[in-house]
């Protein structure tokens, strides 16, 4: 069978995006307002290349969620076009894993989901679980796993899904500063050996920094382009690293600039 490995490696190369974004708006429904509409994206336009790291980085409400899920196809945009390689695979903030099923089991799911055999369902997962260095927990229930064992089973889940593009929201926020550091090194070599494109979306600058080739800013709702930056510094990068920490620091003036600017404390 061909890994996810194997796949995203050779594709990479025949397709121009993994995703492509282009002047897309997204309104709902405004509260307490009857046939209002609230403008949560404005024309957004942004390109993620085949095998490229992304972070969205932006205030809590600028819609870098809603975001994720209309590239999800889990709604649709108002106004503007997406375009994706393949079907992308969704991450969240919790692990979202069924508790009744082992870690494998969970893993399993998705690739029965996919349509690969029975017989060959378990050396899929046990390989993946390896690949997150979760060897031999296959036959661990959720409650057995701690919080970051947890976002391993659910990355390598993602992982199963076999997409070019994984999309990934605010995946280590809920876990302690050590476990998301470590989990951020995993995430940084997974990335590497997979060839995948990801796009990470964070309120954290150095997490942002720390982990992507390009970092992109989007302003207070409702979210638009504000700016972006490349991340020029070498792999494996560390969270304390002066380059990391400089970087940051730019990125953080901007972004509460961009707080300012719309009103928002």
């Amino acid at each position: 069978m061909a890994t996810t490995i194997a796949k995203a490696a050779a594709d990479a190369t025949a397709v121009t995006h993994a995703a492509r974004i282009e002047h897309v708006s997204k309104s709902f429904p405004a509260p307490g307002t009857p046939g209002g509409q609230q403008l949560v994206l404005d024309d957004i336009t942004l390109d993620v290349a085949p095998g490229e790291f992304v972070t969205l980085l932006g205030a809590s409400g600028c819609g870098k969620s809603t975001l994720l899920n209309l590239l999800a196809g889990l709604d649709l945009p108002s106004a503007g076009s997406i375009d994706t390689d393949g079907r992308p695979a969704l991450m969240f903030q919790e692990h979202a894993l069924f508790p009744w099923l082992t870690a494998g089991k969970n893993i399993e799911l998705a690739l029965k989901l996919r349509g690969i055999a029975k017989a060959e369902r378990r050396q899929e997962a046990e390989r993946l679980l390896e690949l997150v260095r979760l060897q031999g927990a296959h036959r661990k229930r959720v409650h057995e796993l701690s919080g970051g064992m947890r976002q391993r089973v659910a990355l390598a889940r993602a992982l199963a899904q076999d997409s070019r593009l994984l999309l990934m929201d605010e995946p280590f926020a809920a876990l302690d500063a050590i476990t998301r550091d470590v989990l951020h090194d995993e995430l940084t070599r997974i990335w590497r050996e997979t060839g995948l494109s990801v796009l990470f979306v964070t309120h954290n600058v150095r997490e942002a920094v720390k982990l992507a080739q390009r970092v992109v800013l989007l302003s207070s709702r409702p979210g638009r382009l504000a700016r972006e930056w490349n991340v020029g510094i070498p792999q494996p990068r560390r969270i304390e690293d002066s380059a990391v920490a400089e970087l940051s620091v730019e990125i953080t003036e901007e972004l509460r600039r961009e707080i300012r600017r719309h009103g928002q404390h």
